[in-house]
């Protein structure tokens, strides 16, 4: 099974052909192409090859499926005896992806 470790968004995400991934939003418009070097591993059917740090002219590309926010997040602070609370609500933006090549 093809298979590949790429870093994006201050994260690392195992991605397969025809895969769709979330993500940490990046600047592009749906049904733009991405590509990514940050390969930190590659899976063939010839074996493994892990980077020191990153495999050298390795390659995923993925095409933006679309734009848009995750689930609500809330942030609720409370001091006891003191009358204090605050609630916060948070949606963070993500970009979906579909991973097309992955090249070694």
């Amino acid at each position: 099974m093809t298979f590949a470790v790429i870093r994006t968004g201050g994260k690392q995400y195992r991605v397969v052909p025809n895969g769709v991934l979330t993500v940490e939003k990046l600047e592009a418009e749906p049904g733009s192409t991405i590509t990514f070097h940050d390969v930190l591993a590659v899976s063939t059917e010839a074996g493994l090859v892990l980077g020191a740090p990153v495999v050298a002219g390795a390659t995923v590309t993925a095409e933006v499926v679309k734009q848009g926010r995750g689930d609500k997040v809330i942030i609720f602070k409370k001091r006891r005896r003191q009358n204090s609370r605050r609630k916060n609500g948070h949606r963070q933006h993500e970009t979906v992806l579909r991973i097309t090549a992955i090249a070694a």
